[in-house]
């Protein structure tokens, strides 16, 4: 693909994402890939393969059959015409870009917030789309401050790596990285079940996010910059703080998040009825009383760190015409 259409590619699937937002029908490629993923995951556990060969296995078999599909498809229908070729690409690439869906789901919680005869029913509501903590005892700051956390932390896995991926490596490298996310997502838990046999899927999606983690605090810093945030709060709010989550990459952008801010997030969790942290992100003196306010800043510093993740996906895109 020469650079004129692979710009032209990114463009017009970031184009889509923006005026679309994430398509919702029965066979979009992510529900189709989770249940490709379930069936081989199955088929392997009825093997006795359910240790790190067979996860090993269960990556190949995700990662090599969703490649594999997209290039058939694509290569029939290039037989046909080239431009049925690049409509197949450019509705793939505009089926696995979520920018818009994630900032969707933080204004959904805004206006749950902002409608004063829903209470916090309806925001709660909203937020358990976003995060796997319990909802129900969260009060109004703890709502605004859960909705934060989750739009700063999947700015990485949900925004950065991908967009960067297909900027650098075309289709084939936004396809891999989706496919790893969602095998970590399915298998990637320490649990009985998973504590091996997940183990591919979780260090694959650690290495893939590891470099745009800590990229999307430059990226942050812009956007604080350009808002007049705090910009000199993102890199000290980040190494000082990334470290209290348990994942190697997510803690990086929320922290940074919370210093472009200068907010304080996290603070209580409750899992299974057990409250499971008390700590907050944030030098002490910082406000932890959020509110909507805070939201709506938030949500305009992830659309501005999105859109300097673009900028900075063009200025590399003419590296994938250099690569064999």
């Amino acid at each position: 693909m020469d650079l004129n259409a692979h710009l032209l590619l990114i463009l017009g699937a970031c184009a889509l994402d923006a005026l679309l937002g994430d398509p919702v029908y029965r066979l979009h490629p992510i529900r189709v890939l989770g249940a490709w993923t379930l069936l081989w995951e199955r088929w392997l556990f009825r093997l006795g393969l359910d240790g790190r060969v067979g996860g090993i296995l269960l990556w190949i078999a995700t990662v090599g059959g969703a490649l594999v599909a997209w290039w058939a498809v694509r290569a029939a229908l290039d037989l046909l015409h080239p431009w049925l070729a690049f409509g197949w690409d450019l509705f793939i690439a505009y089926s696995l870009l979520c920018a818009r869906d994630l900032l969707n789901q933080g204004r959904r919680v805004l206006r749950a917030l902002e409608d004063q005869s829903l209470g916090l029913t309806k925001a709660r509501r909203e937020l358990q789309k976003l995060v796997s903590r319990e909802t129900e005892r969260l009060p109004r700051a703890g709502v605004v401050r859960a909705t934060i956390e989750s739009l700063s932390e999947n700015l990485t896995d949900g925004v950065l790596t991908p967009l960067w991926a297909l900027c650098l490596f075309g289709l084939p490298g936004l396809i891999l990285v989706k496919v790893v996310s969602n095998l970590d997502s399915m298998v990637g838990y320490k649990n009985a079940r998973y504590r091996h046999f997940g183990w591919a899927g979780a260090r694959s999606d650690d290495l893939v996010h590891w470099l745009p983690a800590r990229l999307s605090v430059l990226v942050i810093g812009l956007a604080a910059a350009l808002l007049r945030q705090h910009p000199q709060l993102v890199l000290p709010t980040a190494k000082t703080y990334h470290a209290m989550l348990p994942s190697p990459n997510s803690g990086w952008s929320e922290a940074a998040c919370a210093g472009a801010l200068r907010v304080r997030l996290v603070g209580p969790i409750w899992h299974a009825g057990h409250l499971v942290n008390e700590a907050y992100m944030g030098d002490p003196d910082w406000p932890a009383e959020l509110d909507t306010d805070d939201l709506r800043r938030a949500l305009w510093l992830m659309l501005i760190a999105c859109l300097i993740a673009l900028a900075i996906g063009l200025a590399l895109a003419p590296l994938r015409v250099l690569m064999p």
